[in-house]
This record gives C-alpha cells, structure tokens and sequence, in this order.
C-alpha cells in the first residue's frame, strides 16, 4: 500500500505520533532520559506510562525487521526492505495498523505483573479480541484483528513475570491489518466498514483542518508553521478525568501537564482561527480555582497540584486573547473571567503581601515560573519586580472590565492599586540601572544577572521613558544570537542546561517582544523575534534552548513554544505587510 503524504514530515524522536483529543501516542520515549529502541503506545491516562511495545517482524523468521520509521501529521510508516507497516488514528481512542510484507509483534512494555502493578493479558471470549489491561493508566488496550492472521500468542491469562502479547502476520495476499483501542471498562466489539485509505485521509484532513484555521496566514517566510500546528494539535486531548475542557497538554512526552501560565500561550495562539478552544486553554486552570483565589499549579488527568502557584500573567493574556478573537465575547464570558481574575488578583494582593507590605512575594521560584532562576539565589520567598509588574497589568486588565462591566467604583479602585503598587516598585526595587528583588521577611536588596529581573519591560510605556530605556539596554546584553538568555551568558551563575540560569524559553521571549514594542523599542522587539523564530525553525519546539549553540533541550515537543512561534510568525507577516517589521529583509 503506498501512503499519500499526510503533511510536514518529523522524527518520533523528537515529536510523539498522535492525534486531536488522544490519550495517547506513539513514541520511543518512555519517559524523562528513558528512551526505548522500538515505539511504544505510550498513554497519559494516570500520568505517563508506557503500555504497549510495537515491533515490526520479519515474516519468515519472526525476528524484529530493521525498518526505517517516518512520520507526517496523518502516518506513521515502518519501512523495510520486504515490507511496511502503516499506522493512523481512527479516532482519538483508536488506531489502525495495516501491514504488507511484514509481520508485527504487539506487546506488553512491562514484563512483570504484580498485583498492583503491571500489565494483564487475555484473550476475550465474547469477540475473539486480544485485551491488555494496565493497572498504571487504569484501562484496558483491546486489539481486535480484521485481516491476516494471528502467527503466535504468549502469556494469555499468566500471571507473575513474563512475556505477553501477540503476532500478526499476512493472509493469502500478504497484508494484515488490527485495530487497537484504548477504553475503560467495555464497549461493543470493534466493527467498520471503513478502509484504512480511508482512515488515513481522514486523519489528513482532520490536521489540514487544524492548520487551516490556525495557521492561514502561514508562507515560505514561516516555514515551521505547519509543525508548530501539528504540535498543539496532536497534544490536545479530549476531557476526562480532572480535565475538565478539550485540553492542550504542555507535551506528550513526560511534560504531560497544563500548567497555570503555559496555557495561556497556547490560548492565544488558538485565538483567531479557534474560538471556543482558545476559550478552553484560558478557562482550564481556573476551573480548578480554590477558595482562597488560587490557581493550581498543574492540572493533568488524575491529579491538581497546588502546592506551588504561577505568575498572575492573566490579565495580561485575557487583553491580548480579547484581541486576538474573531469575535467578541459575550456579556455572559465577560463577567465570568472578571469574576475569576477578581479572586485570582485578590489572592496576589491579600494571601501574598505581608502585613504592611505594598509589594506581594513569592514563596518559592517555582511560583514565578522560572523555578531556579538566580534571582532566588538569596531567598526563596521574595518580593520581585516582575511579580509586581504583571499583578499591575492584571489591575488594568479587570480596570477596564469593570468599566465595561458597569462597576465604577470598583474599576477606579483597581486603578488606584495598579498605580500605589507601580510606585512602589520603583520605589523599593528600582536601583537607577536596573529592578532588584529582597527576601519577603526583610534583608538587604539584591540584584542578579538574570533576565527575571529585567521583566517589568512589560509595562511597557507605563513605566518611566528613562526606566523602559535602561530596561531595554540590558536587555539588548542577553540577546545571543538565538534568542534572549535567562541568565547572562558572562555571568559565573550561567549554565548551558541551567533550566532558567541560562536556556533560552519561549513565554519570556513572548513576554519581553511584546514589552519592548509597547514600550516604543520596536527594533529591538523586532530582532528578538526573528531570532527566536530562527531558532525554532533550526531546532525545533523544545522545551528551551542553549543559549549559545541554539540546541533544544529537555522536552523536545513542547506546545507553548509551538505556540509562541505561531504567535510570532504571525505578527512578524502583519508587520512585514505594513512595513514596520526592522527584521524584514526581503518582500514578503
């Protein structure tokens, strides 16, 4: 069977094979630095585990078949020299697997089963299909064959460690083709009429789809647009569990959650040409919201996390999603964000100021975000200036809506807040140079090399002409030729792979370009755009990168860089149409 091309290829190695609203995908990676030879269906049901190892098989002999593996957003191939096997999703809980030459070997990742741990295989009398049950994901993985036939079973109904799973090997015209579902407890045996050419261009068409609308604008100067896309696609998964909308995920990898700020890059990145699922991204952690104000700092499918909380770059995101938006929000959407942003900025300005105290703190890195960040090097629970920065933003932000919401008094309060707090941020932290962080409980100002420090270029022209210029000056020193360093690369504190002490992220890089341009630094907004978008289309949607070879680290296939570079590419083609892109140097 020769496969149509089914968009942007890319390595599995790097980027999981899945699809819109799964569970699960298909990768070599098993885990954080655990990385298998063959691809496994890896599911982020009860976190990240994997569950079935899939082998492509020598027909003849039954040994593994050396294949060569390659994936498009709609296929995924194992080609060898007598055969392939193709791989596409019938839908988000099924995938369908055709063979020609070739046999393939379906089996279960764990070798031991325990009576809480493991993976327990058997062969179901009511339809004849194979079932795996998990108890790490706490579902079950029927495979159902629908040609060719079945050459070997091993391990049906053992028990204790060993071998199980089955072989499937062609028919009289030497293909062979099962379907594999990830469900919970039972449903009706697996029957379609469909073909797999069939399935397989419905897959196409449902990421053309997705690029379509998220992507329209996207031409030769943007050529990483269509993977970005298959990025953020392919980590969304459908609700279930605790989550409690369509969900982009951060990554199918180990990164398998929505983190509290994350979500908003992708949120906006899905705005203009998805609606209703940008909504979703914003709307998921505050859901989640708890009594005193809070977000989570994570949500995933069976666990909410808030021992640690993210940055109130809230207010912030709801602007620019509102502006971002096809259409405008309803009254009903309105009030309820300005409700939840209420609480939310409440719990900055009462459960994280202390008694007298006009700034709020952080009670560890992690709430900023930039978890290591040398800004905490003197103390981890801290008063630092982009806390404060984005809380005034986020005053603004539920200002105007209380204004529109029809809320005077409460929108000139905010107002009043917003300019008490900037005052004394630059009271208390601006040193002449640059802002400087002090311990919560009292101490001495300290300043640092990192880029956190550097963050209040978001207020971009509220700040002081002098503040937002000093600002962009050293800013401008940790532009490398990637993109902006967390840490400045001469500092003794600088690590190639420091996390936030050095690596390049997308969500700063986002932040600081739009802080620049509003703070009249557009030049330089400008060049810090093109160097990111350089760098993704060179290496990817990692994680973060080295910031001075550009490699990407850590999780490779990670949405809000996706996201971040989609929301680039795309105001970079509306600035070079206007020509007021500086970056610019060919007609576009």
């Amino acid at each position: 069977m020769t496969a149509a091309p089914t968009g942007p290829p890319f390595s599995v190695d790097d980027i999981p094979f899945s699809a819109h609203g799964s569970w699960f995908g298909i990768s070599p990676v098993l885990a954080e630095k655990t990385r298998a030879e063959d691809l496994h269906l890896v599911s982020h049901q009860n976190g990240m585990h994997a569950v079935l190892r899939l082998v492509p098989l020598d027909a003849a002999t039954g040994a593994r078949a050396e294949t060569r593996v390659e994936a498009t957003p709609g296929l995924l191939s194992w080609t060898g020299t007598e055969g392939r096997v193709d791989l596409a999703y019938a839908s988000p809980d099924t995938v369908r697997v055709h063979g020609t030459g070739l046999g393939f070997g379906i089996s279960a990742a764990a070798h031991a089963l325990t009576p809480f741990s493991g993976t327990y295989f058997y062969r179901d009398p009511v339809d004849g299909a194979y079932v795996f049950t998990s108890y790490e994901t706490g579902r079950r993985y029927r495979i159902t064959v629908l040609s060719g036939t079945v050459a070997e079973v091993s391990g049906s109904g053992d028990v204790g460690a060993g071998d199980r799973g089955l072989t499937v090997i062609g028919g009289v015209d030497g293909s062979w083709e099962v379907a594999v579902e990830e469900l919970d407890s039972a449903r009706a045996p697996f029957r379609s009429a469909v073909t797999f050419g069939e399935v397989r261009e419905a897959a196409r068409q449902s990421f053309a789809g997705l690029v379509e609308a998220v992507a329209p604008w996207r031409s030769a100067t943007t050529p990483a647009a269509e993977l970005a896309a298959y990025v953020v696609w392919s980590a969304t998964v459908r609700p279930a569990g605790l989550v409690t909308r369509p969900a982009v995920l951060m990554s199918k990898h180990w990164m398998d959650k929505v983190w509290s700020w994350d979500h908003c890059f992708n949120a906006l990145a899905l705005a203009p040409g998805c609606p209703d699922l940008a909504w979703d991204q914003f709307s998921l952690p505050f859901d989640h919201q708890d009594e005193s104000g809070a977000l989570p700092d994570s949500v995933t499918h069976s666990e909410v996390l808030y021992n640690f909380v993210k940055p109130p770059i809230h207010g912030w995101a709801f602007g620019h999603l509102r502006r971002r938006l096809p259409e405008p929000l309803t009254p009903a959407r309105l009030t309820e964000a300005y409700d939840r942003l209420t609480r939310w900025t409440d719990f900055w300005l009462t459960a994280r100021r202390a008694p007298g105290a006009a700034l709020p703190h952080y009670q560890h890195g992690n709430d900023s975000g930039w978890d290591n960040a040398t800004t905490f090097d003197p103390g981890r629970v801290a008063i630092t200036a982009d806390l404060a920065a984005m809380l005034i933003l986020q005053l603004d932000e539920l200002a105007l809506l209380a204004g529109e919401l029809g809320f005077p008094d409460d929108a000139r309060r905010r107002t009043e807040t917003a300019d008490a707090i900037q005052a004394a941020l630059l009271d208390e932290l601006w040193d002449g140079e640059r802002f400087l962080s002090r311990p919560a409980d009292g101490g001495a100002p300290t300043r640092s090399a990192g880029l956190l420090d550097l963050m209040p270029i978001v207020l971009g022209d509220r700040l002081p002409a002098e503040v937002r210029d000093q600002l962009a000056e050293r800013i401008e020193a940790h532009l490398t030729e990637f993109g902006l360093a967390t840490e400045h690369p001469g500092s003794p504190h600088y690590e190639p792979d420091g996390y936030w002490r050095g690596p390049i992220w997308a969500p700063a890089t986002v932040l600081i370009e739009d802080g620049l341009r509003r703070a009249g630094h557009e030049r330089l907004a400008d060049e810090v755009s093109a160097r990111f978008r350089a760098l993704c289309e060179s290496s990817g949607f990692a994680e973060n990168f080295d910031a001075l070879t550009g490699e990407g680290l850590r999780d490779r296939a990670y949405t809000w860089t996706a996201s971040s570079y989609l929301l680039l590419a795309r105001d970079h083609l509306r600035r070079a149409h206007t020509g007021t892109d500086t970056s610019v140097t060919t007609a576009v």
